[in-house]
């Protein structure tokens, strides 16, 4: 049976206008990005979730901010059938109402965050970095919230609370010092005590915001008969440490108002550069995939939810070659964390649809994204729509992990003498050196040692107080609990660093402990400042090594007596699981297959997988049976062979969304939507080879194809056509 037009555009009438929209209502909220603009065809990316950034927009896109009303911005998303969200800073923002004295009278300007020459650390113009009073954090909640409410917005994300390390020099700070401490203020930079006190403080002061906020949009989203979600979009304890920012991370799990986090990770953060063999240098996979999992060890003990983010471009102009390579990267590190699902695949669609940028490193010509890449993109996103959670692990060793605290971002700034932490050396030291030989190292977040599933798995755990303290008491006695269990502890620090004797609970009190591993050991019967060596205690072992863990990526070679302690322990304690060294990671989610092959590891060959695949990373979407991952790259491959029906049609690679499918037994069709202006690439699953293909807009104008092709050993129909604003209809006669 063949459709004709008037069928058609009767049937296009129907999918438009359900539940009164003007496109489809998405019901679901697995995908998202953020936009402070009106919907526009252009960055029509059809995600699930449109996230409207701002009361008064961006303060990056003053145009566009003041060209419409927050309510205008909402309804355009939501007449386009979008679930619409809210976010806004939480440390910066369009709030010069209230810096400006329009909101009660008096200029809070001095509420800015200050460094020690007086400078206001700014983000934009009469836009600082805040130091939330309480005064600040009423504006808000009646400026930012409380509209959002009135608007319908059940949905709240607040991001990047951030207190910069070099700050704290401010009459508010001063003021917020003598509030928490009882005592008069100290200028951070005369002391190592001063400097733990001031970050101490900056953490708490963004825990007591986001707590109080989010109270308030609960309260007062109850009183109005909603449920309010509220959500930290903020970037990775690694990140933070790395450019010496303080941000209250993991603590916010035990706030019962969040219900989740936005893992604010792109090749911004990753490319970060970092130390490994002697050599600084960027190393984007790597680290994002140390980044993802932070962020999930930060979230998964207590069931949050958590969106990991992905941008395709990023906030330093780049050229598109580069943007492409990372995003490729980055997006692959995100992947091979299955038990996450929930993904935001872009911020501000609209530097990446219009943003002008240099074609390539040798081509310096700007231009809009080539259609190639916002095809390729596409399919990415697309595929997340599909993408399965999963038990499979890794492939590798899956037991050692990491344990970070988030008083890593109290040491970072300033210096003191020459026991500097280069590029967070002290933590790559214990990861790097097992990432590059293909060891998934699982983070573990001091902070969440309280739940059981914290530790769950981890047979080996690598610490360090070189570059981190421990925030209090019950930290340590959850991991001499896990030792006593038959964990396998490595402490690896000199115990050097300026910050051991800083006034803190282990040297206060009833405790007198010079060094805070002293009152750890303590607990297992190991005297204080114990020699490098291995200690037994209950049915565990505590191995002390007396290096600081920068000391093994600082220098060429320097990671040999690690490797070999942790290969003699697995040896000699950990029988049933074998230490596996490689240069990859794999892991398979239901079809999909995913694969990163790195370099300076244990060897320079290719990753090889033989089969019928189709190749993600292509916008062509070719259908493969050998494919081969040269080091320093990754792939994403759709494994034709997983799938379960192969008799039944299917959309298995798309650059669109699609909907409305039907089947009957020699038809196919389906709906297709995406950005205008971009070139949408398919490739479909069909019992036989094609006899007719139509396509036509909502009304009912036929439009060409690109181009088409027919795989007869996969039995794949590939199809390429411009994508139309309101749809394309696809037809398939077989």
């Amino acid at each position: 049976m063949k459709f004709s037009c008037k069928f058609v555009a009767l049937l296009f009438v129907t999918i438009i206008y359900i539940n009164g929209f003007a496109q489809r209502v998405s019901k679901s909220d697995k995908t998202s990005f953020q936009t402070s603009h009106v919907w526009e065809p252009y960055i029509d990316s059809r995600a699930d979730i449109a996230m409207v950034y701002g009361v008064e927009g961006n303060p990056s896109d003053r145009h566009e901010g003041r060209q419409s009303t927050f309510l205008d911005r909402v309804n355009s998303w939501r007449e386009k059938g979008y679930n619409v969200q809210f976010m806004t800073g939480i440390a910066w923002g369009e709030y010069q109402d209230y810096f400006m004295g329009k909101w009660d009278g008096k200029c809070h300007l001095d509420e800015g965050q200050k460094t020690a020459c007086g400078d206001t650390i700014w983000h934009g113009a009469n836009v600082p970095y805040i130091v939330p009073s309480v005064n600040y954090l009423k504006y808000f909640e009646q400026r930012n919230i409380k509209p959002v409410i009135d608007g319908g917005i059940t949905s709240i994300y607040l991001e990047e609370p951030e207190f910069w390390a070099r700050s704290g020099y401010s009459e508010a700070f001063k003021k917020e010092w003598v509030e928490y401490y009882g005592f008069p203020w100290r200028p951070q930079d005369a002391s190592p005590e001063n400097t733990y006190l001031s970050n101490k403080l900056k953490y708490y002061l963004y825990y007591r915001a986001l707590r109080t906020v989010f109270d308030y949009a609960k309260k007062y989203g109850k009183s109005k008969g909603l449920d309010i979600k509220c959500y930290v979009a903020t970037h990775s304890l690694i990140n933070y440490s790395q450019w010496q920012i303080i941000s209250p991370e993991a603590s916010l799990a035990s706030l019962p108002c969040v219900d989740g986090y936005i893992a604010q990770v792109w090749t911004g953060t990753s490319r970060e550069p970092n130390y490994y063999n002697g050599q600084k240098a960027e190393r984007v996979f790597e680290n994002a995939f140390l980044e993802y999992g932070c962020m999930q060890s930060m979230t998964a003990p207590s069931h949050r939810r958590i969106y990991f983010l992905t941008d395709p471009v990023e906030d330093w102009a780049r050229d598109w070659s580069d943007y492409k390579n990372n995003y490729q990267a980055t997006f692959t590190a995100q992947l091979f964390y299955p038990a996450v699902d929930h993904y935001e695949i872009m911020p501000w669609p609209e530097r990446i649809y219009e943003g002008l940028y240099e074609i390539s490193a040798r081509d310096h010509t700007k231009g809009h994204i080539p259609r190639s890449y916002s095809t390729q993109m596409q399919i990415m996103q697309n595929a997340l729509q599909s993408m399965p959670l999963s038990h499979n692990r890794v492939s590798g060793t899956n037991s050692i992990g990491v344990l970070m605290s988030n008083s890593l971002m109290f040491q970072r700034s300033p210096r003191y003498s020459d026991k500097y932490d280069p590029q967070l050396s002290n933590f790559y030291g214990m990861s790097m050196p097992l990432i590059k030989r293909g060891i998934p190292v699982h983070i573990v977040h001091m902070e969440n040692l309280g739940y059981r599933k914290s530790l769950l798995g981890i047979k080996v755990l690598l610490m360090t107080y070189s570059n981190m303290k421990p925030m209090n008491q019950r930290s340590h006695v959850q991991l001499v609990d896990w030792v006593r269990n038959g964990g396998t502890l490595v402490y690896i620090s000199r115990d050097d660093d300026p910050f051991q004797n800083v006034r803190e609970w282990w040297n206060t009190d009833n405790n007198e402990y010079p060094r805070p591993a002293d009152e750890l050991f303590g607990r297992m019967g190991i005297k204080a400042d114990p020699s490098e060596g291995y200690y037994s205690y209950g049915k565990g072992l505590v191995c002390v090594l007396r290096n600081n863990p920068k000391e093994y990526v600082m220098t060429v070679g320097g990671d040999k007596k690690l490797i070999e302690t942790i290969a003699d322990l697995y040896h000699t304690r950990i029988k049933k699981e074998r230490l596996v060294f490689k240069n990859n990671f794999m892991l398979r989610r239901g079809a999909y297959l995913l694969s990163s092959v790195m370099k300076e590891s244990v060897s320079g060959q290719p990753l090889v997988f033989k089969g019928k695949f189709i190749d993600l990373f292509n916008p062509d979407l070719p259908v493969l049976e050998k494919k081969i991952v040269l080091p320093g790259t990754q792939s994403l491959l759709y494994d034709l062979s997983a799938v379960k029906n192969p008799g039944h049609p299917e959309v298995v690679a798309s650059a669109c969304r699609i909907y409305q499918k039907q089947s009957t037994h020699n038809q196919y069709s389906f709906m297709t939507e995406a950005p205008i202006n971009t070139t949408i690439a398919m490739r479909i699953l069909l019992p036989r080879k094609p006899k007719l293909i139509k396509l036509r807009k909502i009304s009912g104008e036929e439009i060409g194809l690109n181009t088409s092709s027919w795989d007869k050993k996969s039995r794949t129909l590939f199809i390429s056509f411009e994508s139309q604003p309101s749809g394309v209809h696809v037809l398939i006669d077989y």
